[in-house]
């Protein structure tokens, strides 16, 4: 299989990335501990495997930098072109999700450290484990971050590879009780090679050519910019369009949503979906920390007979604004009309001021979770 940095340059030759050195530099990196992710593989070897053996693991990678700077294209090539079967790339919004759901059920149990256990559940049969857009914005995550990174690391062997909006010493800025968590910080800075894309370069927004992010009345033209900028920001080919992936977002539990696309970040919703159903702040705020760029199509005007929608779409924006995601919709109105009328109409005055700023050079400017 070719290496990232082989596909990347590739990339670079044919005009679909432009030459960008600090990408450059994490392609190689990169390449570098795929080379030693694979010849540990080969060293341990297929008996090796089934009696449980594990290669050593080498030094990971922390990629930070500002919004649209190329890291979740690495991290894409990276994974895509790793040459080894036990890795995994997850969300890490996802992924704490997962590892709570794992603690409650060993603290059932009521049988010493539950972190010990867990990691050894997650870290059995996998030596890289990449994640994107690492943020820690709450202190359940990060009490426990440092003890389970650390086994993971070190106990389990499972090299670490993530990207991040944040240099590591920024993680949980001013979070409750973060003292707990700078340890976290200290193993990052051991364990993982930090590397900065942080040019001046937004590649995200620059894909948008200066595109609209509200698109008005709704009909096919509307329609239409939606669907141009999702593939702008995903790189998807548009004649390929019947084939873009779809996920189930896990909300809570055994509980999810359909996102009918959803690619590189990028989820695509309509209105009916996410506020004509009975959906809380637990459904908004999974879909704010999973995607960075929500498209929403077919938002009608609101009114009294649709006031239940309307609240629902107050707390949908509530949960996207404060978590920085992109807004490209298609809908009605602009937002000054989208509820002129009807009870909660005062409360949605402050829906049409964020959607307002969202649509700003500065919001867009923002980094995914950016405070």
């Amino acid at each position: 299989m070719t290496g990232i940095l082989s596909r990347y340059e590739a990339l670079v030759a044919s005009g679909e990335l432009r030459a960008d050195p600090d990408q450059a530099a994490a392609a190689e990196r990169l390449e570098h501990l795929q080379r030693e992710l694979e010849k540990g593989e080969a060293s341990v070897g297929l008996l090796g495997r089934l009696m449980g053996r594990k290669a050593p693991s080498p030094r990971g990678v922390y990629m930070w930098g500002g919004v649209g700077r190329g890291k979740s294209m690495l991290m894409d090539l990276f994974h895509q072109t790793l040459a080894i079967p036990e890795k995994r790339r997850v969300h890490f919004h996802a992924f704490m999700l997962e590892v709570h759901a794992l603690l409650r059920d060993e603290r059932k149990k009521e049988v010493g450290d539950p972190i010990l256990p867990v990691a050894a559940a997650i870290g059995r049969s996998l030596r890289c484990l990449a994640f994107d857009e690492m943020v820690v914005n709450n202190s359940a995550d990060a009490m426990i971050m440092s003890r389970l990174f650390t086994a993971l690391i070190r106990e389990e062997g499972v090299t670490i590879v993530t990207t991040s909006n944040r240099a590591p010493s920024q993680l949980y800025k001013d979070g409750l009780n973060r003292e707990h968590f700078l340890p976290f910080i200290t193993l990052i800075e051991d364990e993982l090679d930090v590397m900065t894309l942080d040019g001046p370069t937004d590649y995200r927004l620059q894909r948008l050519g200066g595109m609209a992010t509200w698109h008005t009345p709704l009909g096919e033209e509307a329609t239409a910019q939606t669907r141009e900028a999702f593939y702008r920001l995903t790189d998807y080919a548009p004649e390929d369009g019947e084939h873009v992936p779809a996920a189930d977002l896990e909300i809570s539990g055994s509980r999810t949503i359909h996102v009918p696309k959803s690619l590189k970040g990028v989820g695509v919703f309509s209105f009916k979906r996410l506020c004509g159903e009975p959906r809380g702040a637990a459904d908004y705020l999974a879909i704010a920390h999973a995607y960075h760029t929500v498209i929403i199509v077919g938002i009608p005007r609101l009114g009294p007979e649709k006031r239940n929608e309307a609240a629902r779409f107050v707390t949908l924006i509530d949960a996207l604004y404060e978590n920085k995601v992109k807004l490209i919709a298609a809908a009605d109105a602009a937002p000054e009309a989208l509820y002129e009328s009807g009870t909660g109409r005062f409360e949605f005055e402050r829906t049409v001021s964020r959607l307002n700023e969202m649509q700003s050079a500065d919001y867009l400017a923002l980094g995914h979770g950016e405070e």
